[in-house]
């Protein structure tokens, strides 16, 4: 793979660890997790490995402003807010809605880290995106874009890089006992880590499932988008394949009502990770990923033979924000 120019300010390689008490609970498949949510900057997530490389472009075309988008607890805008505070960058966020009552979460967080908000109100992220990247221009801000969850070529390039360490890992002997992995499993939505890791898994680890679990999207949908970036970022990457959206591995029976949205699996899940292994995921992605691979174990889809990896993806700075939830249904 020829891998873009990136800097460097994520912890890597991050831990892969296993979750012996977890898997003894479910008597399924033995579960072993690849710690993304301890990547750093500001509560760490897989967003930081996009921005290594989207940073290091921002910086070669000279740009003054980063601007990105996305919901109002995105964790992609938080880890931008950092990683622009890192090198010295404004950042300017658009984030969807209003304001709301009370700031807490990644909210906070994205005030600590300097950001400025611009609230998209009852127009489009993208829209406002745009138009604010148009405004820093007229400026002279010297703007640089990011779409949505860092996913383009250059963002999903991280994490076929991210796949190489994961590799590298195995070979070294952190995954010992079993070799490597049937499937590795994870939360999908703008698609720059499911291309990513598509790319990077065809690469170097061709007999390991790739399956991303949808927290939003319907699944032709995921598919299609998945298959169209990880075809660009294979090209982009030097390499010859392609992926059409058969190639790709996902779900979205576990969306359940919505995204953002917590229901009782949801609940059942951070309560079970955290109190079985002392992790904690999110309930907008890493909760529904992981509460569907769980599923999928107790109903034998995931095999009692296999041996399989969830890639945390972050997003525990948001509980705060639905600790009412989660408090309410103890």
């Amino acid at each position: 793979m020829n891998l873009p120019p990136r800097l460097r300010f994520a912890h890597l390689p991050t831990p892969l660890e296993p979750l012996p008490r977890l898997t003894a609970h479910l008597g399924g498949a033995e579960i072993w997790i690849k710690r993304d949510d301890q990547t750093g900057l500001a509560g760490g997530g897989n967003k930081t490995r996009k921005l290594e490389y989207l940073l290091a472009d921002a910086r070669a075309k000279g740009a003054r402003t980063i601007i990105t988008g996305g919901a109002r607890q995105s964790n992609h805008c938080r880890q931008t807010a950092a990683a622009s505070a890192r090198v010295g960058l404004r950042c300017v966020l658009a984030l969807g809605g209003d304001p709301p009552r009370e700031i807490t979460g990644n909210i906070l967080l994205d005030e600590l880290l300097g950001a400025e908000i611009v609230w998209t109100h009852d127009q489009t992220r993208e829209a406002v995106m745009q138009s604010t990247f148009e405004k820093e221009a007229a400026s002279g801000n010297g703007p640089y874009l990011i779409p949505r969850g860092g996913s383009n070529v250059i963002g999903a390039s991280a994490y076929a890089a991210a796949v190489q360490e994961l590799a590298n890992q195995l070979l070294d002997g952190a995954g010992s006992g079993g070799g490597g992995f049937t499937r590795i499993c994870f939360a999908s939505s703008s698609g720059g880590t499911h291309a990513g890791l598509a790319v990077g898994a065809r690469a170097v680890m061709p007999n390991t499932e790739v399956l991303g679990f949808s927290v939003e999207e319907p699944l032709d949908e995921l598919k299609s988008n998945v298959a169209r970036l990880a075809t660009d970022t294979a090209a982009y990457l030097g390499l010859t394949f392609a992926f059409a959206p058969a190639d790709i591995a996902a779900n979205a029976d576990y969306i359940g009502a919505g995204y953002a949205l917590m229901g009782d699996r949801e609940r059942e899940t951070i309560r079970m990770l955290a109190q079985l292994e002392g992790v904690l995921v999110d309930p907008v992605y890493t909760g529904k990923a992981f509460g569907g691979m769980i599923d999928l174990i107790r109903k034998g889809l995931i095999g009692k033979n296999e041996r399989v990896l969830f890639w945390h993806t972050g997003g525990q700075t948001a509980l705060f924000a639905y600790a009412d939830q989660l408090i309410a249904h103890r």
